[in-house]
């Protein structure tokens, strides 16, 4: 397993090089980034959750780091991340289902084999 502290520290000091040659676009994530708190109609702690869900539908370990500690500071617990994780994986497991039917389609609509 990774060492997420580091990580983070990592990938967050190359985000920094990243902002330096592009700011503009590092400015826009940001701008997003902090939109979704503006209405105040979820708290911290649930915008965390969601975000540590996403980040693993998404595979970003990048994520992982930054919103784990971020739930962890909101006063998530682990039974509420694992809780959240449960959504992720339900959700990853439900769109290979949908894909595996969209697969058997596209098989049903080749032309018969002589």
């Amino acid at each position: 397993m990774l060492d997420w502290n580091q990580f983070r520290s990592d990938i967050l000091g190359r985000i920094g090089d990243f902002g330096k040659l592009a700011p503009e676009v590092l400015k826009g994530v940001l701008t997003i980034d902090r939109a979704g708190s503006k209405t105040q109609r979820l708290d911290e702690k649930t915008r965390e959750l969601i975000s540590l869900a996403c980040a693993v539908t998404t595979r970003c370990d990048g994520c992982i780091s930054v919103h784990a500690e971020a739930a962890v500071k909101a006063g998530a617990s682990e039974e509420e991340i694992a809780e959240a994780l449960g959504v992720a994986i339900n959700l990853n497991a439900g769109a290979a289902l949908v894909f595996s039917a969209r697969v058997l389609d596209a098989v049903r609509k080749l032309p018969a084999q002589a």
